[in-house]
């Protein structure tokens, strides 16, 4: 888990004082658009637009941005029609990477994303070369000073939760089924548990250590794909260390 966990929590840390903030808050209201307009436009009764309306709320987009995304998305504004895609692929050492995106141009953002992965040591592969290796999950992180182990594992697992990982320096990492993860979180936050970072997210069976090039070739692919516009995630299978991704990012 440490990859994810680390690079989780730079890219936090980035959304919340980054200089590009206008494109921040465009991925985020193209996903609370599609929420919408896939669920509905009752947070109560969508949960991908609960998380999504969170999210936009968390690195401070205004209200009114996020009513007009879920009008957009409902038809009671106009609005571009977005599709959503998967690529997957390998990155530098063979690791496997999932991109999903969301757009209105698939032969722009194919050329985007083909080019991203060859100018960092990656290759786009075939639908379902890697998907096989992910699985969608909820994961939450607390931090270690915030609260004691054994009571992080009683809470949770009476929760619901599927596991409770704890070899990360820096977090707790709390994994739950897709289905169980807002019942998890409510559990945790009704306790005063201070949540570090909660999503939903695709978990890869094992991963790949990187170093040296390889780590610095991997991360800028990571963060190319991430700057990209109509890239909404980007999931990966690798374990750098903290040093390296700081340095780095």
């Amino acid at each position: 888990m440490s990859g994810h966990s680390k690079w989780a929590g730079i890219k936090h840390k980035k959304a919340i004082v980054d200089a590009k903030r206008g494109q921040i808050f465009s991925k985020l209201i193209r996903e609370i658009t599609i929420a919408a307009r896939q669920g509905g436009g009752d947070p109560n009764g969508n949960p991908r637009l609960r998380v999504a309306m969170e999210k936009a709320r968390s690195v401070n987009m205004p209200q009114d941005n996020i009513k007009k995304a879920i009008q957009r998305g409902t038809g009671e504004l106009p609005g571009l029609i977005y599709e959503e895609l998967v690529f997957e692929g390998y990155g530098p050492g063979g690791v496997a990477v999932l991109v999903e995106v969301t757009t209105d141009n698939k032969n722009r953002v194919t050329a985007e994303v083909r080019k991203a992965f060859s100018r960092h040591g990656g290759n786009l592969g075939d639908a379902g070369c890697v998907g096989w290796m992910f699985s969608k999950k909820g994961y939450i992180s607390i931090d270690k000073s915030k609260i004691r182990e054994d009571e992080l594992i009683e809470i949770a697992l009476d929760a619901g939760a599927e596991d409770v990982r704890t070899d990360d320096e820096d977090v707790f990492e709390i994994i739950t089924q897709p289905q169980d993860f807002e019942k998890v979180k409510a559990s945790l936050i009704a306790k005063n548990i201070e949540i570090s970072s909660a999503e939903t997210t695709m978990l890869p069976q094992t991963y790949i250590k990187l170093e040296g090039v390889k780590a610095e070739q991997m991360l800028r692919l990571m963060d190319e794909l991430d700057n990209n516009e109509d890239v909404q995630n980007v999931y990966a299978n690798f374990d750098i260390a903290k040093e390296i991704m700081e340095k780095v990012s």
